[in-house]
């Protein structure tokens, strides 16, 4: 298991770094991780715009999941298949969102893996692992435009990749429909949706921040490049849905 890992993730993944790397002068291993990930959000471009447009969606048939929680609250089995029936008739599963964030933690791992990786060897690349067509440039240069040594843990990529998780976080939140001020409550049972994106909408950045501060700032930097790749993409998205609803 641990070779095809290496094989179709890691090897990859390490070798797209090098590359990149071996581009910039100095060989600056921030910018081969930020090139590193813009080409990861690329790759899943179309697993991504799914994903909003699943989030789009349900928040955008959720008055409708009220009434059928409502009419059968009473026989949860039966709202069970209703709810089962509504998502496969209007298409939408509310499970499709989970995937492209369990990609993004998988490449969060492997990145983590092999800044722990180069940072043993000072720095240097490992040549067993290079394709044929990868030049190796030796050593990376692991300080950021003096600005952090990806390394370390930096606090200042910390409280930015977290700041960038909580406008994404906004961002989703928006999407949901606005209810009237006046509008009564048409079910006693819990807004879980609410809920959840209220709490993620804290949970998510204080996350971000724990690992910022804890982990080499390499780390930080991974992630706050994919977010902002995220926010653009979500604000481009939703934009073209407003001019082609």
């Amino acid at each position: 298991m641990m070779q095809i890992y290496d094989a179709i993730v890691y090897e990859p993944l390490y070798n797209s770094i090098v590359f990149f790397a071996d581009l910039f002068p100095g060989a600056n291993f921030g910018l081969a991780i930020i090139a590193t990930t813009i080409l990861i959000k690329f790759l899943f471009l179309s697993l991504s715009k799914k994903q909003i447009e699943t989030q789009k969606k349900m928040q955008e048939i959720q008055p409708k999941l009220k009434e059928i929680q409502q009419k059968y609250k009473n026989d949860k089995e039966r709202q069970a298949k209703e709810l089962m029936e509504f998502y496969r008739t209007n298409k939408v599963n509310p499970f499709s969102g989970c995937l492209p964030l369990l990609v993004q933690i998988f490449f969060l791992i492997t990145i983590y893996q092999i800044i722990m990786k180069i940072s043993a060897t000072g720095f240097s690349i490992d040549s067993s692992l290079l394709y044929p067509f990868v030049s190796n440039p030796g050593t990376l240069s692991h300080t950021f435009f003096g600005i952090a040594d990806l390394a370390v843990p930096s606090a200042l990529f910390a409280i930015l990749a977290a700041v960038g998780q909580y406008f994404q976080m906004k961002m989703l939140i928006k999407m949901q429909p606005e209810k009237p001020k006046d509008a009564k409550k048409d079910t006693d049972e819990p807004d879980f949706a609410t809920i959840m994106n209220k709490q993620m909408l804290y949970i998510g950045p204080a996350l971000t921040l724990w690992i910022g501060f804890t982990f080499p700032a390499g780390l930080s930097l991974y992630w706050l490049v994919s977010t902002i790749f995220a926010i653009i993409q979500q604000q481009f998205i939703l934009k073209k849905k407003e001019v082609n609803p």
